[in-house]
């Protein structure tokens, strides 16, 4: 979502080194290096087919050096760059029909914006002309909404029907009706988040995921007619000691059909189960896998796709609703990001491990999508590790550069989310430190998925301090083992990562020795009051109220509170245009570690949270190296 242009940069020394040719770098000086080869190298999105023409699919790409959208017409083989922003577009959705592509046009990255559409066949093969936005060609898929987040999008089959959910500060969420020539209808409006679940195969029913009960973690489900009325609810939340949530994995595929496939947690994990919204009758698929399961259908209704993931790696499995039997598809060891049923049955798939590269791989056997170009260089595979925590084990993933003994200077790289999780899956970050000779450390602290709800849900109110406890306990593990020397331990991280990083260098200030934090949470309060009103909603569940309300958890919880404490060298790198990590909480925190002359560097960017331009992501990681590299040997 960004550029080097109009950026700028803070360094004590005012000076800059690069990283290739030094001692542990992965090529000799002159040569592009293993890292840089892997964020270069082009990659592609799993393709998005459309449901009344399979022909014709959507993908992103970087093969240009910018994410953009790509259309795919699959009879004639032929590929066409359908948008070209300086930086970056990913929010794309491909109408049912096929014929038209929706993207989402924000302002450099702050995610606030509208949504435009072309026709499938307007998508030139070089792109939007020089010179020109898209803006400039594509119309406004809904004229007369006005600007905002996106929540949600589902676009009827006749293919002049959607239903759009919106976010502002100012009217919380609000979801349209929307028809081609028509005036637009809200049917829903409430002050807590919500969302666009799913549009039914016959376009008579729209499923939308709510918060109305004020726990921005677990959502109820409603089922509307196209008039605004209600037809259903499911809200898991009611009447129980402990909170559990709901999701719309979508309707069946089938004309008349008004069975909509949800997960629950009510086992305690993720897990899929078939409801019929006229009738109310719950179909409890009762499928016998560890972890978070999640499902959606084939096309002809008569099974699901089941998604597995189970410590850190993903499998796929094929559901058949008549006879219930479960039959594992094949699928390499490592992860599966994304899959999708072809109509002829086969199953399309996003795979990766820590060592391979991420490929569109079909069950045929074959490369489904292949970019031309530079291949990216694999990386060293993972290691697992299981450490005892004050809530439990800890699973935590280990690389480190082969045929080298430790103790080794080591990297702790937190995860965002903070409801998310590290895997088995190709990381072009993690692989660029290994490569100049660290090992890196990724921990699913309390607070991820995968591990059931009670993990993920333990993460209240001591926000963040939770999520330290564990990352200490693998970084006790890390030095007693032998692994990692004590003396040259970074703690990093982007998002909640960067906001743990902060958090970890204040209130354990002898436990490492620097720190880099990409698009942090900096000051808590100045990032409640700027940030978008999904993320406010988000940070009253985890804290259990407003600044206002509970102030003394918004101090606990805050990296501004500790930040007189902190002793390392920091690096801070931040988009100006930032919603989520807003700028101006960062500068705050920054101001107090330059009134006491504290070592510290920042970089800032003309962008949102992070950036979709691979020269930036580069440059952004080739300043986070060498940053490490000259306080490390100093």
């Amino acid at each position: 979502m960004t550029d080097s242009n109009g950026s700028t940069q803070e360094f004590g020394s005012g000076q800059v080194r690069g990283t290739e040719g030094k001692p542990g770098s992965s090529a000799p000086a002159g040569a592009t290096p293993d890292w840089e080869k892997r964020f270069r190298a082009p990659r592609v999105s799993l393709p998005d087919w459309a449901e009344d023409a399979p022909h014709r699919s959507l993908f992103v790409s970087n093969a240009t050096g910018t994410y953009e959208l790509y259309a795919w017409d699959r009879a004639t083989g032929e590929q066409r760059q359908v948008t070209n922003r300086p930086n970056g577009t990913t929010d794309g959705v491909l109408s049912p029909d096929g014929e038209w592509i929706w993207w989402f046009d924000d302002k450099d990255g702050d995610e606030f914006g509208i949504w435009r559409r072309r026709r499938f066949t307007d998508a030139p093969a070089g792109g939007v002309p020089a010179g020109a936005s898209p803006a400039d060609v594509d119309e406004p898929a809904v004229p007369g909404l006005e600007p905002s987040y996106p929540a949600g999008l589902a676009i009827g089959r006749d293919g002049r029907t959607a239903v759009v959910g919106r976010s502002t500060d100012e009217d919380g969420s609000t979801i349209h009706l929307a028809r081609t020539g028509e005036p637009t209808v809200e049917l829903y409006r409430h002050r807590e988040s919500a969302g666009v679940g799913d549009f039914s195969h016959d376009g008579s029913l729209i499923a939308i995921e709510h918060t109305e009960h004020g726990d921005a973690m677990h959502s109820a489900l409603r089922v509307l007619r196209l008039d605004g009325s209600p037809v259903a609810e499911l809200d898991d939340t009611e009447g129980g000691t402990v909170e559990l949530g709901l999701e719309v994995l979508g309707f069946a595929p089938v004309d008349g059909d008004t069975r909509l496939l949800i997960g629950h947690q009510r086992r305690g994990h993720w897990e899929p189960l078939v409801w019929d919204v006229a009738s109310g009758e719950e179909t409890d698929l009762a499928l016998d896998l560890p972890g978070d399961v999640g499902a959606e259908w084939y096309p002809d209704g008569s099974a699901l796709l089941v998604s597995h993931s189970f410590e850190a790696r993903s499998e796929l499995w094929r559901y058949d609703l008549a006879t219930r039997e479960l039959v594992r598809v094949p699928t390499p060891a490592g992860s599966v990001s994304g899959a999708t049923a072809r109509p002829d049955g086969t199953v399309e798939y996003l795979w990766s491990s820590a060592a391979e590269p991420s490929a569109v791989r079909s069950t045929t056997g074959e490369v489904v999508l292949d970019p031309p170009g530079l291949k990216s260089p694999g990386s060293v595979p993972v290691e697992d590790v299981w450490v005892d925590g004050p809530g439990g084990r800890i699973h935590a993933l280990v690389q480190r550069p082969a045929g080298v003994t430790g103790p080794l200077p080591t990297v702790f790289d937190i995860h965002g989310g903070p409801t998310w999780h590290d895997s088995d899956s190709f990381a072009a970050g993690p692989a660029a430190w290994v490569d100049h000779g660290y090992a890196v450390v990724r921990v699913n602290y309390r607070g991820s998925t995968g591990y059931g709800r009670e993990w993920t849900d333990a993460l209240k109110h001591r926000v963040g301090l939770i999520e330290l406890e564990d990352i200490a306990a693998v970084r006790e593990w890390a030095v007693t083992s032998g692994l990692a020397d004590p003396s040259r331990l970074i703690l990093t991280g982007g998002s909640w990562g960067g906001y743990l990083t902060l958090l970890g260098l204040g209130t354990q200030p002898d436990a490492w020795t620097l720190g880099i934090a990409a698009v942090p949470v900096a000051d808590y309060v100045a990032a409640y009051e700027d940030e978008m009103e999904a993320l406010k909603a988000m940070d009253r569940t985890l804290l259990g109220g407003t600044p206002q309300e509970v102030p003394e958890r918004f101090e606990a919880s805050s990296p501004l509170t500790y930040v007189d404490a902190v002793k390392s060298p920091v690096y801070i790198s931040a988009g100006v245009n930032d919603p989520r990590c807003p700028i101006r909480q960062i500068d705050n925190y920054v101001a107090r570690l330059a009134a006491r002359d504290a070592v510290h560097e920042v970089y800032r960017y003309d962008a949102g949270h992070g950036s979709l331009v691979v020269d930036e992501r580069i440059k952004q990681v080739r300043l986070e190296l060498d940053f490490a590299e000259r306080h490390l040997r100093g």
